[in-house]
């Protein structure tokens, strides 16, 4: 089948990738816009973008397909004259609107990081770890108007373990969307088939994953070790969880492990210890857990080892 791609990020290139190894034909790859970044501030290409480039692939990066704009209706036009039989998209970071979502022959199909009805929008990955979920997936679904509300064709699982970040659930879920779409699409029939046995999603079993903020990467010490943990895990690779080290600077935290260290009279947010595993630090429920990569500002990310040689923290220490 002659297929469009859109998507931007690597989990997005992921797919791609699952597609090109497969029987079907990408036809054109749309991205976003060229992003500057790095104190150079030079132009960036996106992990789609780059992989696209590599195959010969035609690339379309619109600002948006609005049709109140002359360049809205030049997107759309663009895209209907390529005439494709099915459009995947896999966090695009566009908002399609009806008439796009209509223009292929079978649709657009959506790659999403959850397992539908639950967790639909921006963050699912993050707020299944935040939550303490067990298991996350892969829905495959048919886009509709709606944020992601289009029916269901296809479900992947994948357990979420007590030491995954956003960033290691996310390289999974990425392989598994690459399985799920093209089992999808290994034939006009099976795409037919998936179409004729969609599920309609059920409206009482959503959650919505909202979009993440930076404010809410601060640690809370009062809260439990098991939430702190969670928190984390879920803002690694961003916005990145932080603790304020004074008025004007935070020390950054990339990752944590449950630890089983004790301390009487301590208090929520004290150091309790520091050694080669890492900087212990009680919670407001008086467990602790296990600081194992911190970043201050100007520096890079140090290991728990590096941690433990630089005395740059002592026990006792209180954390605001």
């Amino acid at each position: 089948m002659k297929i469009i791609f859109a998507g931007t990020p690597d989990f997005a290139a992921t797919a791609l990738s699952a597609l090109l190894n497969s029987d079907n034909e990408i036809i054109a790859v749309y991205t976003q816009p060229d992003r500057k970044a790095g104190r150079g501030q030079k132009l960036n290409a996106s992990a789609v973008k780059q992989l696209a480039l590599e195959h010969n692939l035609p690339v379309y990066q619109p600002l948006h397909f609005k049709s109140s704009t002359e360049e809205g209706l030049a997107a759309q036009q663009q895209l209907a004259e390529l005439g494709a039989d099915v459009m995947v998209v896999a966090a695009y970071g566009l908002i399609l609107p009806q008439v796009v979502l209509d223009t292929p022959q079978y649709g657009c199909l959506n790659i999403h990081g959850s397992i539908l009805p639950r967790w639909r929008g921006a963050a699912p990955v993050q707020r299944a770890i935040a939550t303490g979920d067990q298991e996350t997936g892969v829905t495959i679904m048919q886009m509709a108007a709606g944020l992601d509300t289009g029916d269901m064709l296809y479900k992947t699982i994948c357990p979420i373990s007590d030491s995954d970040t956003s960033l290691s659930l996310m390289d999974k879920l990425a392989v598994q969307g690459g399985e799920a779409i093209v089992e999808v699409l290994k034939s006009e029939h099976s795409l037919k088939e998936y179409l004729e046995h969609r599920e309609v999603q059920d409206e009482a079993l959503t959650i919505y994953a909202h979009k993440l903020d930076k404010a809410e990467a601060k640690i809370n010490w009062q809260q439990s070790a098991a939430e702190i943990n969670r928190n984390i895990r879920a803002f690694n690779p961003w916005p990145v969880a932080y603790t304020p080290l004074d008025d004007q600077q935070n020390l950054k935290v990339w990752n944590c492990q449950v630890s089983d260290q004790q301390a009487d009279q301590a208090i929520a947010g004290q150091i309790i210890a520091i050694d080669k595993h890492g900087v212990h630090v009680m919670c407001g429920d008086q467990k602790t857990i296990c600081l194992t990569s911190l970043q201050w500002p100007g520096a890079k990310a140090f290991t728990a080892q590096q941690i433990f040689q630089s005395q740059k923290l002592q026990s006792g220490h209180i954390f605001a």
